[in-house]
């Protein structure tokens, strides 16, 4: 009896035991199909930029797989090239004015909608949002024939304009999602403690919405690559590097065109970890 009893026991803890085993399997596999997604979904985002680097080290004219081999002959042609060169300084020069307009503007618009309690927000959040929603291309055609019928030709601010205009909304986004969960009891104690209102926004507002604040700075000074509104934009002798890539690709195409996509590449990459060196945007990866 007591044989059959423990028998018994131990069949009955084996049938409790077989679904805690199998939702482990399935925790073990699903963790494991996950990750196999994540790296599928980052080889498919960064395949492009591995076939750009690829092209622009190959010693040929051409894309040629496997590569024959390595070599800077492509990089030391743009950086040789004067027309190259230019475009570069003059993107970098719209990519700077562009980020401080975009920055102050879409920062400055942020807080006025938020704290503002101004009629109709929801209309002027829409609107201000409304070039991302737009083909950038219809944004460059239509400054375009705005400056034309204000016969102010094809000026440097009139570029830097049409390029904040399409990167002010991603300022105002992210310093919108951060002021969502603002503490406004900071401020006020800032202010009971004898602080003006303009040391408050210094030293405890701005601080604190600064994540987004940047987040928005980045996608503003990525805007040199921007080439849709550029090409409506620009002016003879002041093109902008995706401009100048676009003239040259009428004539020729070789790893020239992938050296100065990966000299864009490596800028941006170099803003991100400068901001994060200087500032630490790890602190902020949380929000």
């Amino acid at each position: 009896m007591q044989t059959t009893a423990s028998h018994s026991l131990s069949l009955a803890a084996a049938r409790q035991a077989a679904p805690a085993r199998t939702a482990g399997r399935v925790r073990h596999y699903g963790r494991y199909l996950y990750l196999a997604v994540n790296i599928a979904i980052l080889i498919f985002l960064l395949a492009p930029i591995a076939i750009v680097v690829v092209f622009a080290l190959n010693p040929t004219p051409f894309i040629q797989f496997p590569p024959v081999g390595v070599s800077l002959r492509w990089f030391e042609k743009f950086f040789a090239s004067r027309d190259f060169m230019h475009a570069l300084g003059f993107s970098l020069e719209v990519a700077v004015l562009t980020t401080i307009s975009a920055t102050i503007l879409g920062a400055s618009a942020a807080l006025a909608l938020a704290r503002g309690n101004l009629p109709g927000t929801r209309l002027i959040v829409a609107t201000m949002l409304s070039p991302l929603m737009l083909p950038a291309i219809l944004t460059g055609l239509a400054l375009f024939q705005t400056y034309v019928l204000l016969d102010v030709g094809r000026p440097t601010w009139g570029l830097v304009a049409g390029h904040t205009l399409v990167t002010l909304p991603y300022v105002v986004r992210t310093t919108l999602a951060v002021l969502h969960n603002f503490d406004l009891r900071l401020e006020e104690a800032a202010r009971n403690l004898g602080a003006s209102p303009l040391r408050t926004f210094f030293e405890v507002t701005l601080p604190l919405i600064k994540p987004g604040v940047l987040a928005g700075a980045i996608f503003a000074f990525v805007s040199f690559d921007q080439f849709p509104v550029s090409l409506f934009l620009v002016s003879p002798g002041n093109e902008t590097l995706p401009v100048t890539l676009f003239n040259y690709l009428k004539f020729d195409l070789d790893g020239t065109i992938g050296a100065a996509s990966v000299v864009s590449i490596v800028l941006a990459f170099v803003v991100v970890i400068g901001l994060d060196r200087t500032v630490g945007l790890r602190s902020y990866v949380k929000l």
